[in-house]
C-alpha cells in the first residue's frame, strides 16, 4: 500500500531540487529522506527520478506522478492548516520565476504591503530570463510573455512590446539607421548566439509586415537589464522591452531608433501548474501582483 506521507514527501523532494536540501527543510535526514522515496517507487512499481551528481531529474512517470499528485496534497495540507488555524491564516513558502529586470520595473517596495497583509508567506524569487521548468526547478508561478504552453494554466496580466534604442553618445558617433535593412551595418546589442556570430532579429513595421535582420556588435548579454546598461552605456542599439527604457527615453538617456519597428504588442501571463486549487499563499500573491501591474499601469 501506498503511504501518503511517502507522496507528500515525493513532492517536498521535486520542489526542493535534492535529498539534501528536501531533508535540510524537513528536519530529516537525507539517507532517510532517500530510503522512503525507493519504498515509494517500490510501492507503485515505477522509477520515479534518476539521481544524479548534481541534481534529481524525473522521469516521465515521476513528471506523471507529481502533476497528479502535488495539488491534491497541497489542497490536504491547506485543509489541514485551515482546520487549525480557523480557516483564517494564509501561511506557506510562494517561488516566482520572474525575468532578471522584473524589479527594474516592479516597485519592490510594493511587496511590503504583501508581506505585512501575509506575514506568514515567504516569498522566494529567482529572477532570469531563461525560461525555467516549473516542474523540475520547484517554481509555483512564473511570469512569462507570449506563453503557448498548453500545460500550463495562463492568468494574463498586460501586454508589453519591444523598441530599439541607443544612446545619443552612440547615434552621434555612428549615425542614424533609416531603414531596417541598415541595423546590419552598426553595432548591436543581442542576446549571445550559439549558432554564430550574428543574432537574427524579427522585427515588425508600423505597416504590419514583418521584416528578419542579421545583426552584430561587440557587446552581447544574457539579460534585458545587461543589455539596457550596454545601451546606456553608448555600445549599441538595443531591442528591449518598452517597459525598461520608458524612463530613460524621457530623461534623454536613450532615443528610439526606427520608431514603429519592433516586436509587436505581445501578452504578459502569470503561469502555473496547478490545475485544481491552489494553495491559497500562491492565490494571494498572484491576487496582489496582478492588481498591482494594473493599478499602477506597469504594462
Amino acid at each position: 500500500m501506498v503511504d501518503l506521507n511517502d507522496i507528500a514527501l515525493f513532492v517536498n523532494v521535486v520542489r526542493a531540487g535534492s535529498f539534501a536540501e528536501a531533508g535540510r527543510r524537513l528536519g530529516m535526514p537525507p539517507s532517510t529522506a532517500s530510503r522512503r522515496i525507493q519504498g515509494l517507487e517500490a510501492a507503485l512499481g515505477a522509477r520515479l527520478m534518476q539521481r544524479t551528481t548534481r541534481r534529481l531529474v524525473l522521469t516521465d512517470a515521476g513528471r506523471g506522478f507529481y502533476a497528479e499528485s502535488a495539488d491534491r496534497i497541497d489542497a490536504l495540507q491547506q485543509a489541514a492548516s485551515q482546520a487549525g488555524n480557523g480557516g483564517d491564516e494564509v501561511a506557506g513558502r510562494v517561488r516566482i520565476a520572474a525575468p532578471a529586470d522584473f524589479f527594474t520595473w516592479f516597485p519592490a517596495q510594493e511587496l511590503t504591503r504583501f508581506v505585512a497583509a501575509h506575514p506568514q508567506v515567504k516569498l522566494e524569487f529567482e529572477l532570469d530570463d531563461a525560461r525555467v521548468d516549473l516542474l523540475g526547478e520547484g517554481i509555483d508561478v512564473a511570469m512569462r510573455s507570449a506563453d503557448r504552453d498548453p500545460s500550463l494554466i495562463a492568468r494574463r496580466i498586460g501586454a508589453s512590446h519591444t523598441v530599439l534604442v541607443a544612446s545619443p553618445a552612440y547615434l552621434a558617433r555612428r549615425g542614424t539607421p533609416g531603414a531596417p535593412g541598415e541595423l546590419a551595418s552598426h553595432d548591436c546589442i543581442s542576446l549571445p548566439s550559439r549558432d554564430g556570430p550574428r543574432a537574427k532579429w524579427q522585427l515588425l513595421g508600423p505597416d504590419g509586415y514583418g521584416t528578419a535582420v542579421e545583426v552584430d556588435g561587440p557587446f552581447k548579454a544574457n539579460t534585458a537589464s545587461a543589455q539596457l546598461s550596454g545601451a546606456l552605456a553608448g555600445l549599441g542599439i538595443a531591442l528591449l522591452p518598452v517597459t525598461l527604457c520608458t524612463t530613460h527615453i524621457g530623461a534623454g538617456r536613450l532615443e528610439v531608433v526606427l520608431p514603429g519597428f519592433g516586436s509587436g504588442a505581445f501578452g504578459v501571463h502569470f503561469v502555473y501548474h496547478s490545475r485544481r486549487q491552489l494553495p491559497r499563499a500562491v492565490s494571494a500573491f498572484l491576487d496582489f501582483a496582478t492588481a498591482t501591474i494594473h493599478d499602477l499601469a506597469l504594462l
